[in-house]
């Protein structure tokens, strides 16, 4: 008979997230997350980042702003990203936005062309560190979709670095595409990606006392924008145990 876990482990790898339901605390949180790996620390060395609206956010597309925050994978810049994310919705916005959006990067790689395919695999980017406190890593040179030494490819994305040259740039900025990047093809790339995530994306709305965990190596995430400021979260990074 299956268990629980077999379930949740099961679902990480078909659809490359999962939710877990019945956690109330930070240490039941831990705990269950335990299962899929090491909790790590975050951009400020800290195990668990709070994503809730604050002042002096309001003109930028990051995760303490109600405003939507476009497709990515997080902390492409640490070698190695992070093997999985975790949402622990605290409270919940009553507005019926505030969506995690999720879709599979692997699909969206086999869709491109054979030319735009093999950039993907060829053409390094500078992907910066994205550090608040010091901790970790000062950005790696890496393709967009690498392949590590046990035959694993890790994809790290950004649709902000490759179109604005920021992961968390103004609502309202242009940059000329020869300071980007990828330059043109970059931007040429952002656009596909985020049609292709348009069409296939998942929106969950993440249940109180909920956990919302999916594969950052493989998915690409995107949150809609909200208006209500008490919506509260907890992140987690996990490594997983090879």
């Amino acid at each position: 008979m299956s268990t629980v876990l077999d379930i949740h482990t099961w679902e990480l790898a078909e659809h490359g997230y999962t939710v877990l339901d019945g956690i109330r605390t930070d240490e039941e949180a831990a705990a269950a997350l335990y299962a899929f790996g090491e909790l790590v620390p975050q951009y400020d060395g800290a195990l668990r980042y709070q994503v809730k609206a604050a002042p002096g956010f309001e003109e930028r597309r990051y995760s303490k702003s109600v405003n939507t925050i476009l497709v990515h994978t997080e902390a492409p810049g640490w070698n190695p990203p992070p093997s999985y994310l975790a949402l622990h919705c605290r409270v919940q916005a009553t507005c019926g936005s505030g969506h995690t959006e999720l879709a599979d990067m692997r699909r969206f790689v086999d869709s491109l062309s054979d030319e735009d395919r093999a950039a993907l695999y060829e053409r390094e980017i500078e992907w910066l560190g994205h550090n608040t406190g010091g901790v970790g890593t000062e950005g790696v040179r890496r393709p967009v979709v690498e392949r590590a030494a046990d035959g694993r490819e890790v994809l790290r994305f950004s649709y902000n670095l490759l179109t604005t040259g920021q992961y968390d740039p103004p609502v309202d900025v242009s940059v000329d595409a020869s300071e980007l990047p990828l330059g043109g093809f970059g931007v040429h790339l952002a656009e596909q990606a985020e049609e292709f995530f348009r069409q296939e994306k998942v929106s969950v709305l993440i249940p109180e006392d909920s956990v919302l965990v999916w594969d950052n190596q493989r998915m690409v995430h995107a949150r809609s924008a909200y208006r209500d400021a008490k919506r509260h979260l907890t992140r987690y990074w996990v490594a997983a145990r090879r």
